[in-house]
């Protein structure tokens, strides 16, 4: 029987009907497929002429109840930040009820108790779902890391005759039944531009990529018997080749610029899926899940309502934090929410005090808000910029010029960045060996250049710290430097050495960078400090990586490009003082 044929049948089963009209109404096929298909299902035994079923139809049905359900709840799902901050996108509350807790109930509605939920960040909040309906979770180590495709992957020994649905959607009425005769994908009616899939008039799904519009997807599914060894055989192909690591799992059914499984087309008025507040605050203006501490701050922070934080969307997670833009009455504004783990990395009073030192000389961003408690952080959008090229000598030198004009300021401020202090803080965070097998030796070369720092350090004023390519900001005619989380007493030449081991500059770029500070007037005495600070900034960031992997980030070739320099520049500034004694 073909997709239509069954279509129909399930249609007039699911309501029974009166006239071949009723059923192009309510099945959305045209007149002429419906009278094909009804003369198919009398001709083969499966309908009478008043369009009851048959018991042939009856058996089928009983082959074709559905075995189980797989929830795909592991994702950050990034584009309800801020509230995913504070709650999974699963547990959003629409109409007092949590979103996945309807699916369930839904699920539970057709008989189908067999559920699986595969779970990734804030993988315990689904806990309880256990002992209130039997559900069985399933964890992604990789959730961080990886697209939904694995998550699938994890759950793939269950997939037979099975529901595929995402934890984020919500449906006026069960999208479930208790019999599927095959496959389909859930899209509605409504066609938009960030849809990669498009219904054709023949219900067929061709895959067109972005530049037209296509049909909105939903993403709840069911996979046959058939197309479940199909789907669990593509998920073991595509699982280890690192092409796949950002796919969704429908790409596994997508071939030649068409998708295989069936669309089934629901009208967009009927069913949601909920990827952003907006998205929420249509559905339920009313949800609790709205009430956030972060949208209230920002509303607070503006002296608005909470409804006027509108057109939330992340910007790329940073090393420390993460942040999301947002406007209010016609301005676009900046969020930043600190990182996990970043209490124990950063004093917020301190960087708060930075700002209030800094304000009046128009060198940062332009704050709005900063609490010196939890470093929640507001500051106005800035217009046009980019960010340092780092291999780009003329913005270098541009940026080198503004941090040299910066120290000339001579700023003074209360707390000292402490760069020994912190590498034995930083290491004691980890409470556990370094992952580098050599790290006590290097540790201890490190710690001996101390003594040349010290006798040739440069008075102490407000350094930045983290003066790297991507905290300098072109902004029409002007250079900004943002991001003072570190920034405190220190000789300001740290912030050459932490310039070139961010932008992963060899000796030669370190040295041209050095010149273009001092203007070609830099001593031998000094150079060689700033190779001190090179390997001390290494070894800093290196055991600041490593305490953030205990956290479960990972920085990738980051952190072994610090502990590198740590090792190297301790060798050529031993080299050096050679040099110099002889």
């Amino acid at each position: 029987m073909n997709i239509i044929y069954s279509d129909i049948l399930k249609t007039i089963i699911d309501n029974p009907c009166k006239s071949q009209r009723e059923i192009v109404r309510l099945s959305g096929y045209s007149l002429g497929k419906v009278n094909d298909s009804v003369n198919y299902l009398i001709e083969n035994g499966y309908l009478n002429d008043g369009f009851s079923t048959t018991t042939k139809t009856n058996i089928l049905k009983e082959k074709s109840k559905p075995k189980n359900a797989i929830i795909l709840a592991a994702g950050y799902g990034m584009r309800m930040i801020p509230i995913n901050n504070e709650v999974p996108k699963g547990l959003l509350e629409v109409h007092g009820e949590p979103l996945i807790e309807r699916i369930i109930k839904q699920l539970h509605e057709v008989k189908i108790h067999n559920i699986y939920i595969v779970v990734g960040f804030m993988k315990e909040s689904y806990e309880y779902l256990i002992d209130e309906y039997g559900v069985k979770l399933i964890y992604n180590s990789l959730y961080s890391k990886r697209n939904n495709l694995f998550s699938l992957y994890c759950a793939k020994e269950h997939i037979s005759m099975s529901y595929i649905v995402p934890c984020d959607v919500w449906c006026e009425n069960n999208p479930f039944s208790s019999f599927e005769f095959n496959s389909w994908y859930m899209m509605t009616d409504e066609l938009t531009l960030e849809s990669d899939f498009k219904v054709n008039k023949k219900r067929g799904v061709s895959y067109i990529g972005s530049n037209d519009k296509g049909n909105k997807v939903i993403g709840i599914s069911y996979i046959d018997e058939n197309e479940s060894n199909t789907l669990r055989g593509k998920l073991e192909e595509y699982v280890d080749n690192e092409k796949y690591n950002n796919s969704f799992w429908e790409e596994c059914f997508i071939s030649d610029k068409k998708f295989a499984l069936p669309p089934k087309i629901l009208s967009s008025k009927n069913v949601f899926e909920i990827n952003t507040i907006e998205n929420l605050r249509e559905l339920d203006d009313d949800s609790v899940s709205l009430d956030s501490e972060i949208i209230n701050c920002a509303s607070s922070a503006l002296n608005v309502i909470p409804k006027e934080i509108k057109n939330i969307s992340a910007l790329k997670k940073g090393m420390t934090n993460k942040s999301f833009i947002f406007t209010c009455n016609g301005e676009k504004y900046i969020f930043r929410i600190p990182g996990k783990g970043t209490d124990q990395l950063i004093n917020r009073k301190e960087e708060a005090d930075v700002y209030s030192k800094i304000s009046k000389y128009h060198i940062c961003d332009d704050i709005i808000y900063i609490n010196p408690e939890n470093g929640y952080k507001i500051t106005k959008f800035l217009k046009n910029c980019r960010t340092c090229d780092a291999n780009n000598w003329d913005d270098v030198k541009k940026c080198i010029t503004k941090l040299r004009d910066f120290h000339n300021l001579k700023i003074k401020v209360n707390h000292t960045f402490d760069l020994f202090g912190l590498i034995e803080y930083y290491e004691s965070l980890r409470n556990c060996k370094s992952v580098y097998r050599d790290y006590e030796k290097t540790k201890q070369n490190v710690l001996s250049l101390k003594n040349y720092i010290n006798k040739h350090k440069a008075e102490f004023i407000l350094t930045h710290i983290d003066a790297i390519p991507d905290n300098f900001l072109f902004s029409d005619d002007e250079i900004r430097l943002i991001d003072w989380e570190y920034a405190g007493m220190q000789d300001p030449h740290v912030d050459l050495a932490m310039f070139s081991v961010y932008s992963y500059y060899d000796r030669d770029e370190i040295d041209k960078l050095i010149n273009l500070y001092f203007e070609n007037k830099c001593s031998k005495e000094t150079r060689i400090k700033i190779y001190c600070y090179v390997a001390v900034c290494g070894l800093l960031w290196s055991n600041w990586c490593e305490y953030k992997l205990s956290l479960g980030v990972e920085f990738g070739e980051y952190s072994i490009k610090q502990y590198r320099y740590a090792k190297d520049f301790y060798r050529i500034v031993k080299e050096e003082i050679g040099e110099i004694n002889a």
